[in-house]
């Protein structure tokens, strides 16, 4: 049975996982962290496009048959540039992340949450005016978020306090639609449903990217029906900070992290 292979830059590619795990039980995954060399977002755009092939050259030697790329980072920067030179599927974090959200809004306001880098980047707000160039879309990056998520404040009024200051220009562009572009961020999801409101719908493009693995594996005849799907966890450096993290996105011990020397 060929896995599926994710990669990021650190841990926060794991809700994907959760989501792929979720949604496909029977299905073997790859995960590769670069947490060697994280963050990927004050990189340089040739360095990202760099380490996201290595990276991926690193998935194809565990024999996979799809590739998700849970980095926002390089879905922006690299995703487009290099998925045409591998024969395997690859799926970034934004495009299902972007078209769930012109589908969802209804006042054709979206607001988009990220990294500096990924807001930077417009990535979102590119792919969302392809598919409808009447949206109008805000953008602000948080960059307290994933710092926060990693520490483990999840809650509380500290928390709350940033997000109603980061959160304050979406409530005044009235949006009904918030993406949370960036891996970290649906930890967060509690407090930042209880800031907007209930008016306001959260996309999790990590759920959005299982949803369409999972369409893709189906129509391609590759989808794995049986079997409980075995989990193998790679990184480049650190893995006891990895495994520490790592159940805090899984909601579940991990153990017998890999470190791998030569990405």
């Amino acid at each position: 049975m060929r896995p599926i292979g994710v990669f990021d830059s650190g841990v926060g590619g794991l809700t994907v996982v959760r989501e792929l795990i979720r949604r496909l039980p029977h299905e073997d995954i790859v995960y590769f962290g670069d947490t060697a060399r994280v963050p990927y977002g004050i990189k340089s755009k040739e360095t990202v496009i760099r380490f996201s092939i290595e990276n991926i050259l690193f998935l194809l030697k565990h024999k996979v048959k799809f590739i998700c790329v849970a980095c926002n980072t390089v879905s922006s920067f690299a995703l487009p540039e290099i998925k045409n030179h591998f024969r395997v599927p690859l799926v970034g974090v934004i495009a299902p992340g972007a078209r769930e959200a012109v589908y969802a809004t209804r006042n054709k306001r979206v607001g988009v949450i990220g990294t500096k880098g990924t807001i930077r980047s417009r990535a979102y707000e590119n792919e969302i005016r392809q598919l409808d160039p009447g949206v109008r879309v805000t953008g602000a990056a948080c960059p307290l978020f994933v710092p926060f998520v990693e520490e483990g404040w999840l809650k509380g009024e500290v928390v709350r306090t940033v997000v109603r200051h980061y959160l304050q220009p979406f409530k005044t562009a009235g949006i009904d639609t918030l993406i949370l572009g960036c891996t970290h961020y649906p930890l967060l999801k509690p407090v930042i449903k209880e800031v907007m409101g209930s008016g306001v719908t959260l996309i999790d493009s990590a759920k959005q990217v299982a949803i369409e693995v999972n369409e893709i594996l189906a129509g391609e005849g590759l989808l794995q029906k049986t079997g409980k799907g075995r989990h193998q966890f790679f990184v480049s450096d650190n893995p006891e900070w990895f495994s520490s993290l790592a159940g805090r996105f899984l909601g579940r011990t991990v153990r017998n992290v890999r470190k791998v020397n030569n990405v």
